[in-house]
């Protein structure tokens, strides 16, 4: 097996929930400075001679794995920051202070090799943190990973200072693993779902359509599910502060359900519905279109097609039953970006409500 996979050759990577995501998205950005900042823990880690302290490094790494797991999963809840683990490096913070003597000086880093190190670490934690912040303007983020980052940052400057009180340079000394920790072997992809298919990578499209039936959905989502979907899209949108319109048609492309939240524009209406029409139409997203509808691509001059009724910019996914579209979802009332990652979260969601 290859350690490449040459699924990122063009400059894009895959999300949980989302194909194609250039790899300068912010969301991409954040994964590669959390990885950096792991990366260089790791080599703080290899300096400590304090047992303690490896302890305490060898946690934050595991959290910050859960953050990134986060990032490309944002709507599983296996993945959000508890208090606890915030809590852990108050504590932690408190213990370093009481053996640090107060100095009203700047520190200037680089009293030993070992501080200066932790120095790095701590400013590639501010960088992750405000990356982090970034992704949470314009797609959501965990509250408790943007207080446990802010935290992060403060214990590492500690940890540096009672390591320039100890002013000598330390061996480098190696930590024994007794557990193993998985990886993604290098793949461009942030997270797949390659493990929740069958070897084949195909799906029975029999045993999906007995099973549509036996849930009553026959081919195309009902009205109750899709008041259903809606709520909880709306739910989503109001802790995001966003209003919208959210709009869910059958996979013939007529309308089932729109709503309209309290203050969304006017022209979100006939937005979203032709959102919802164009996902089931091409069957892909309208973000998804949008790259292939660019000068020289495969669509180009597609939203000029069919009266006006395609859209190519983000926002549209169809839904679907395992290879099979039940209906579309069009949501419109902020940027391309961030209709899109309400639109993600209602594929989430969308087995919850059938």
């Amino acid at each position: 097996m290859n350690i490449y996979s040459k699924n990122g050759d063009k400059g894009t990577t895959n999300l949980v929930h989302t194909k194609n995501v250039s790899k300068s998205d912010d969301r991409v950005q954040l994964v590669g400075d959390m990885d950096e900042l792991n990366s260089y823990l790791g080599l703080v880690k290899t300096m400590l001679q304090d047992t303690e302290a490896v302890q305490t490094v060898e946690k934050i790494q595991s959290t910050l794995l859960v953050i990134t797991d986060g990032v490309a999963d944002p709507f599983n809840r296996e993945y959000k920051v508890d208090d606890d683990r915030t809590e852990f490096l108050e504590a932690e913070i408190s213990r370093l202070e009481e053996m640090i003597p107060y100095n009203e000086k700047q520190i200037l880093p680089g009293q030993c090799r070992l501080s200066a190190e932790i120095d790095v670490a701590r400013s590639v934690a501010r960088r992750a943190e405000r990356a982090l912040a970034a992704v949470s303007v314009k797609f959501g983020a965990d509250n408790g990973a943007k207080k446990y980052m802010n935290r992060l940052a403060d214990y590492l400057y500690m940890l540096a200072r009672y390591a320039d009180v100890q002013n000598e340079e330390k061996p480098a000394v190696k930590v024994d693993k007794t557990s193993e920790i998985t990886s993604t072997g290098g793949k461009d992809e942030v997270r797949t779902m390659a493990e929740n298919q069958n070897q084949s990578g195909t799906v029975n499209e029999a045993v999906i359509q007995e099973v549509l039936k036996r849930m009553g959905i026959q081919g195309r989502i009902t009205l109750a599910s899709a008041k259903r979907l809606i709520d909880k899209i709306e739910q989503e949108a109001e802790r995001r502060g966003k209003k919208a319109v959210i709009a869910v048609c059958g996979p013939d492309g007529n309308p089932i359900a729109v709503h309209v939240m309290d203050g969304a524009f006017l022209v979100s209406f006939d937005v979203a519905t032709k959102k919802a029409y164009t996902s089931v139409a091409v069957k892909m997203s309208t973000k998804e279109l949008s790259v292939l509808a660019q000068p020289g691509g495969t669509f180009y001059g597609v939203d000029k097609m069919d009266g006006g009724k395609i859209v190519i910019f983000g926002g549209g996914v169809p839904l679907k039953v395992g290879d099979t579209i039940i209906g579309g979802l069009g949501i419109s009332g902020g940027t391309g970006e961030e209709d899109h990652s309400l639109a993600e979260y209602g594929l989430s969601v969308l087995n919850e409500v059938l």
